[in-house]
């Protein structure tokens, strides 16, 4: 059975409006959670497919109880909801945050489900390969041991939350994110105007392992996770193909046609953004999508040379 309608929170990122698209193009129906604009009523936030909510307030969600009405009948839910790893640097505080967005917008939503009539039939959650923390060359599937430090913390505890859905009787699925590859968005729009400048370089001494993934195929994997009755639990979502900064470097710099030859070092990176550049832009994470692949998805960019030429 198709998911024709579908329940979205997070719906203004990248993965999020390309997803809207993808559905809305599909002639499907997507009805986005938005956060309410601080001080507004109720309705002031939202525009039309859109309902205002509270993902800080697991407690009392909605910024209308009359809302509530309006979500019944879904077939699937989509939480992409979380506040963003690269816009600050990590203090203390904006740590709480990362994990807090990902954990109390999960609970919010779940008490939203326990509250109707007719909850959907599957939740399709975000998470991120950060679970496995900074793991040299070892192959991590889905069978992996979580690693150690923050960003395993949070997305443990992001994928937890979201589990109490089961009670419900819902089909619950984590899609354990990569690097996201778009020219719309992302690392690689960041990127592009550095390497095109010919100021491009390798980050460290280059030998950590990336696991990427384009958007179209992040939009494809989770279509595929709503509407495969046997997809539940943990699935990474990228290529059969990671490749380490090196390789990324110099595909990079021969996609956009400029030389790459600088090197930044790991200590500059942890002077600039902090905890953040140990744990994502020197971490090593070399994941496969054993699972996806099992259930007989296929990427449309498993290569990285292709995909960017497609991309750029």
């Amino acid at each position: 059975m198709r998911s024709n309608r579908v329940l979205l929170s997070g719906g203004t990122g990248l993965i999020g409006t390309a997803f809207t698209q993808f559905q809305q193009e599909a002639r499907h129906t997507v009805l986005k959670l938005v956060r309410s604009a601080p001080g507004k009523g109720a309705g002031q936030a939202a525009r039309e497919g859109e309902i205002s909510w509270r993902p800080d307030r697991p407690d009392q969600p909605l910024a209308a109880a009359s809302d509530l009405a309006l979500l019944e009948g879904f077939d699937a839910a989509v939480h992409l909801a979380g506040a963003n790893l690269s816009s600050h640097r990590w203090t203390a505080h904006y740590k709480k945050t990362i994990l807090e967005s990902r954990t109390d917008s999960s609970k919010a939503l779940v008490n939203i489900f326990s509250q109707l009539k007719n909850p959907p039939r599957t939740l399709v959650c975000a998470s991120a390969t950060g679970i496995y923390g900074d793991r040299g060359d070892e192959i991590l599937t889905e069978v992996s041991a979580p690693g150690r430090g923050f960003l395993p913390e949070v997305c443990e505890a992001w994928e937890s939350a979201p589990d109490a859905a089961k009670a419900l009787g819902m089909r619950v699925v984590h899609l354990r994110f990569g690097v996201v590859l778009s020219s719309k968005g992302g690392a690689l729009q960041k990127l592009l105007p550095v390497f095109k400048a010919a100021l491009g370089g390798r980050l460290g001494d280059g030998r950590q392992w990336m696991s990427w993934v384009t958007l179209a195929d992040v939009v494809r994997t989770i279509d595929f996770a709503l509407n495969h009755d046997n997809a539940v639990g943990a699935f990474n979502t990228t290529t059969p193909n990671p490749i380490t900064n090196i390789e990324f470097t110099q595909a990079l710099a021969k996609a956009v046609h400029r030389p790459a030859p600088w090197i930044v070092p790991a200590f500059a990176l942890q002077i600039l953004f902090g905890q953040m550049a140990q744990d994502t832009l020197l971490a090593s994470s070399r994941v496969l999508p054993a699972r996806l692949e099992n259930l007989g998805f296929r990427f449309d960019d498993p290569l990285l040379a292709p995909a960017l030429a497609r991309l750029l």
